[in-house]
């Protein structure tokens, strides 16, 4: 073997444990936190019989800050909102312009309502994610939010993870804690090893094409598990009926979601509650036929025999629902309930959380309206929403 190729067999380790010691070091020191990774499109086929009343091919695209929806645009006179929870403003099944965040940032960039938010420009920026509940969405805060420029607003819906994970553990006196990787899909915290597939430097590559090359991926029959979830809910073997102490539920919902909303406070000039809707009914057969929660366990993961009853969990989101808004309104928080604005039928909900483009709809025009109707103005000056109802219609 000659001089040159043993240099070689020796340097190329070394060089590689220099690249992956690198990367790792570049990674923690950014210390970057997304929740959604920015770069990402999906185009989704939603399961047509499972989801009759959704369209039939969406778009779900992440611009640059990690938010679903438009790139952020430069310059003056820019009114930016940010809205953070779970999965009812992810509208992960919805296309972007449907989900109510996307419909709101439209709503809004009507001149009306720009000249009554003296802006030149909206835009809305969601980082909302299936399974964040008050707990998750601190820590989302608190690790997202320094990042940010001052925002003129940001909009927050939690509630139903919080029930519901609560009763996949079975009611318990106290949660496990939420981790990193339960929240963000792009963070700095690893774990990195030494096998290809846990490499820092091949997370950075893939980071970077994400980023720059934007590859499309398509999902056909999105959301497919949800039938066999719908089936399982349906032939439960135990359907439990009394409703379980509330008690620890509250106790851990309450100093997430008022340190959260601080946090908020310290980062926005003005900040939003809108409460959780769910649909709150006694359902005909064909309404409960579309309804999957309340289960004990995972019902994405595995197949479950044990249920709580949809009183049980309608009660549950009552009571926590409740506690959201005497707590936002101690602080001084606006909040805005969709309860009495999503009819309670398969128009506007496809299950108990989620709305149909319907629904969506009908939340966008909601929120925009309280939005340029500041209540923090006295009520006889305050305009009426025309800007909004015009745009909504």
């Amino acid at each position: 073997m000659t001089g040159t190729l043993w240099i070689c067999v020796v340097a190329l380790p070394v060089l590689l444990l220099a690249v992956e010691l690198g990367a790792r070091w570049w990674i923690r020191r950014r210390a970057e936190y997304y929740v959604l990774p920015p770069g990402l499109r999906l185009r989704l086929r939603p399961d047509p019989e499972v989801f009759p009343q959704l369209e039939r091919a969406t778009r779900f695209d992440v611009n640059r800050d990690g938010e679903r929806g438009s790139e952020v645009p430069r310059g003056e006179g820019l009114f930016r909102i940010l809205v953070a929870g779970g999965s009812q403003p992810e509208g992960y099944l919805l296309d972007q312009e449907t989900a109510w965040p996307g419909a709101l940032q439209r709503l809004l960039r009507a001149p009306a309502c720009l000249e009554r938010l003296g802006a030149t420009d909206v835009h809305v920026g969601s980082i909302a994610r299936s399974g964040v509940g008050a707990e998750a969405l601190e820590l989302i805060f608190r690790r997202v939010l320094p990042r940010y420029p001052r925002l003129q607003l940001i909009i927050i819906l939690v509630g139903a993870t919080d029930v519901l994970r609560w009763l996949e553990h079975g009611a318990p006196q106290i949660l496990p804690p939420v981790r990193t990787s339960d929240v963000f899909r792009c963070h700095p915290e690893g774990p990195f090893g030494w096998k290809p597939g846990q490499w820092a430097s091949v997370e950075l590559l893939l980071r970077a094409r994400r980023r720059w090359l934007q590859p499309l991926a398509v999902h056909e029959h999105a959301g497919r598990w949800v039938g066999h979830a719908r089936a399982m809910r349906a032939h439960a073997k135990v359907i439990r009926t009394a409703p379980p102490d509330a008690a620890p539920l509250l106790g851990q919902f309450e100093p997430h979601f008022r340190r959260l909303l601080a946090i908020a406070s310290g980062h926005a000039d003005r900040v939003i509650v809108v409460r959780q809707p769910w649909f709150d009914a006694s359902y005909s057969a064909a309404e409960a036929a579309h309804m999957w929660h309340g289960g004990v366990g995972q019902a994405w993961r595995a197949d479950l025999t044990t249920y709580y009853s949809f009183d049980v969990v309608s009660r549950l989101m009552s009571l926590l629902d409740a506690r959201a808004a005497a707590t936002a309104d101690a602080l001084g928080i606006e909040q805005i309930d969709l309860m009495p604005v999503l009819e309670r039928n398969l128009l506007h909900y496809y299950d108990c959380f989620h709305a149909t483009p319907a629904g969506s709809r009908a939340a966008a025009a909601a929120v925009g309206t309280a939005i340029v109707s500041d209540r923090r103005e006295p009520e006889a000056t305050r305009p009426n929403a025309s800007c909004v109802a015009s745009r909504a219609s």
